[in-house]
């Protein structure tokens, strides 16, 4: 691959431009993750999807990519989670994260190659924010917290572009006037008497959330990496209090590239607790089959923002068993395979150069397989075993169709499959056809087609699927 070929467009920029890596032939990116004192959402798993799909492609095209994605394991919210509970902090963090990991396996979500946690580099947060001080970019108050004085960083508002006369229009003073400014944003919080706490030169306490990431991603990454990812929700003030941060201590250039995932909405509605349309990823998986969520998630533009319904997971799902029909139908077919055409990588790939675009991608996808089914049509197996390798060979980079087309097929969306009764039916029917009593055989293979089970013959055996 040309390293002019993949276009990405960056938030900072507000434009697609071409991608140059830092360093030829690497890239360097650095994903905001989970705040880990509860389940992760859908919304959690669009995010980590996404970034999932865009790593696997930038491998694909032979990058050696270093994935960094943090794990927030100090907060406000953890530490009221953990004392409503009755826990301790680390107890409960450890759940959450063995928790999220578990999702991810399930989405097919590959683990970053670095997943650097907040509490293992307190030195790091305090060294950075000393820097701040020094440079006179930040200011130790008289309760021990430090504030990052804002209007000293000429770019702030950049990523998003705001004003700062904007900004201050909004912004809520603070009771106690601690800060010089309204807009200044903590960067460590002195302790309160009874919370976790760490020795810092301004008193015991813990670091702001904003300092965490420019504290991890710099010491995985270096001063300036490729691409810095995250959420729909994080532009403001997260990643813009970032890069302040970074860029005031480093005195260089944070990320080349900012980009962000698109929200999930609930049937078409903003997904909240109070509107009681929240879902974790684990509640949705004992309803849906993790292929049919992810696919779900992957067929639009990971920008764009996604409608989960009961509808979009429903053609979801049709269209996943699109996929694994075609391929079903070569199952114990032995034959020479010819090569697919170089066209379908080459279309699918120029898909993915421009932004990811993965619903693009999967439009080649689908007419591959309509190509392939012309040919199982024609007997043609040996085309038609070209085209299912380079089907599930690209389909792969998406995370997708690494089932077998029975394991998938045969797992139907309802509960109220009676899974061991049709195999039990589907046995004593081979029984009925090894006795020559095709009568009987027939009845139940028209028994289960009225209950909208489908049966397909091969020489591995029969295997079945709903209709």
């Amino acid at each position: 691959m040309s390293e002019h070929a993949l276009k990405i467009y960056s938030t900072l920029s507000r434009e697609k431009a071409p991608f140059k890596p830092l360093t030829p032939g690497q890239v360097k990116m650095y994903v905001c993750g989970v705040t880990v004192y509860d389940y992760c959402h859908i919304g959690h798993a669009r995010v980590m999807v996404a970034f999932d799909v865009i790593s696997r492609y930038l491998r694909e095209c032979g990058y050696q990519v270093t994935y960094v994605r943090n794990i927030t394991d100090i907060d406000d919210k953890i530490i009221r989670r953990a004392h409503d509970n009755g826990e301790p902090i680390e107890a409960l963090t450890s759940r959450m994260i063995e928790a999220m990991h578990e999702d991810e396996r399930r989405l097919g979500v590959l683990p970053p190659d670095q997943e650097p946690r907040a509490t293992a580099h307190i030195d790091d947060i305090v060294a950075m924010v000393q820097t701040l001080v020094d440079k006179g970019y930040a200011y130790p108050a008289s309760n021990g917290d430090v504030y990052y004085r804002v209007r000293r960083f000429e770019g702030y508002g950049k990523l998003t572009n705001r004003q700062l006369d904007d900004l201050q229009a909004g912004a809520r003073v603070e009771v106690d006037e601690l800060k010089e400014d309204p807009l200044d944003f903590v960067l460590w919080k002195g302790a309160k008497p009874g919370e976790v706490a760490w020795a810092s030169p301004w008193g015991e306490g813990r670091p702001g959330w904003h300092i965490e990431c420019s504290a991890m991603s710099t010491c995985c990454l270096g001063n300036t990496f490729d691409i810095h990812g995250g959420g729909p929700d994080l532009p403001f003030p997260h990643h813009e209090n970032e890069i302040a941060q970074s860029e005031a201590a480093t005195g260089q250039a944070y990320a080349n590239i900012w980009m962000h995932a698109g929200a999930v909405r609930v049937d078409k509605e903003k997904m909240s607790k109070s509107l009681g349309n929240f879902f974790t990823i684990r509640e949705v998986l004992e309803q849906h089959d993790p292929e049919v969520v992810r696919y779900l998630l992957v067929a639009s533009h990971y920008r764009s923002s996604i409608n989960y319904a009961a509808t979009a997971l429903d053609e979801a799902r049709k269209s996943l068993e699109r996929f694994y029909n075609a391929l079903a139908q070569l199952e114990g077919i032995e034959c020479e395979s010819l090569p697919a055409e170089p066209k379908w990588r080459n279309r699918f790939m120029a898909a993915m150069d421009d932004d990811f675009n993965t619903p693009e991608a999967l439009a080649v996808l689908f007419e591959l397989v309509r190509q392939l089914n012309a040919h199982c049509k024609q007997s043609e197996w040996a085309a038609a075993k070209g085209l299912a390798t380079e089907l599930v060979s690209l389909a792969e980079i998406l995370g997708l169709l690494q089932q077998s087309p029975q394991a998938f097929l045969q797992q139907g969306e309802s509960l109220d499959v009676d899974e061991a009764r049709i195999e039990a039916l589907i046995a004593e029917r081979a029984e009925a056809k090894k006795a020559k009593n095709f009568a009987r055989a027939d009845e139940i293979r028209d028994q289960l087609a009225a209950e909208g089970v489908v049966l397909k013959d091969s020489r591995e055996g029969t295997r079945w699927s709903l209709a």
